[in-house]
């Protein structure tokens, strides 16, 4: 049964204030009443969140937190009293907190911070922190060329955006290749375009051209397949209809017709696109 993440358990007996879930080895934890519903019986498998109560006695829930061990979010303050900061973690029952030692700048209520969860060796207890660089870059960036990476927003920047890779890497989005409303906190799907000498990657948000000229390639030959094998739309259509029509750019559309004339599975003609006969 692990702290902090989620686990599959059996529903083993039921109490007046809950049931107790087990674990492979007979391990228990209890399941507050507050969360029990018509269809648990005995013997069924749930997946529940583990985390340790007020008094650090682990206890189980079907809510969602914002994030589990070795996940990295952004989280709003609840509370701030002497001995730190109090987070909202998704959880009704309970906050998450970051040690005054953990936080890179005193956090201040109602503002929200982008925090590594994690549990402490030395208390047992699930914490926070905002000293990223501590968990980041633990490992050599492997990344090639135009990879699809998962992204959280972490900080703007004078050149645009500092983003986490994979919970793993430090990257940057340039201010001068958004096309689209980014904040902190985000989650976002990008692309590696390079990764540096000092282990940093440059990404963008967009697909590389190639990328996605090939995927528009892929879009037209459907779209014939299902208009009968010829369409209106060509090279000499105007950007908009382009748009209207595929989604891109009329740039990448003459890209994906040359690319498919190339492969001989187009032919084009003044006025129409059709597909080649066998």
């Amino acid at each position: 049964m692990e702290l902090g993440q989620y686990n599959q358990l059996t529903l083993s007996r039921m109490v007046d204030f809950g049931a107790y879930l087990t674990d492979n080895e007979g391990n228990e934890v209890l399941l507050p009443k507050r969360y029990l519903t018509g269809d648990m019986a005995m013997g069924k498998s749930l997946q529940v969140f583990v985390y340790l109560d007020s008094e650090s006695r682990p206890v189980a829930t079907t809510e969602t937190p914002r994030a589990v061990v070795g996940d990295f979010a952004l989280m709003r303050v609840k509370d701030v009293n002497a001995v730190g900061a109090f987070l909202d973690w998704g959880l009704t029952a309970k906050d998450l907190f970051v040690p005054f030692r953990e936080q890179r700048v005193r956090m201040q209520a109602g503002r929200s911070y982008v925090v590594h969860v994690y549990l402490d060796a030395a208390t047992q207890r699930i914490v926070a922190s905002a000293k990223l660089d501590r968990f980041v870059g633990r490992t050599h960036a492997h990344y090639y060329h135009r990879q699809r990476v998962n992204l959280l927003v972490v900080q703007r920047t004078e050149l645009g955006y500092k983003v986490l890779v994979e919970n793993s890497h430090w990257g940057l989005i340039y201010q001068n290749e958004i096309y689209r409303d980014v904040n902190v906190g985000d989650r976002l799907t990008g692309y590696v375009k390079q990764v540096r000498p000092d282990g940093k990657i440059d990404l963008t948000l967009e697909k590389i051209e190639k990328m996605r000229v090939d995927d528009l390639a892929g879009v037209i030959i459907s779209h014939l397949q299902e208009h009968g094998g010829t369409m209106t739309l060509t090279d000499k259509s105007s950007p908009d209809d382009i748009l209207a029509a595929f989604n891109c750019s009329k740039k990448d559309f003459k890209k994906a017709l040359g690319a498919l004339y190339k492969q001989h599975r187009i032919t084009l003609s003044g006025d129409a696109v059709s597909l080649s006969r066998p």
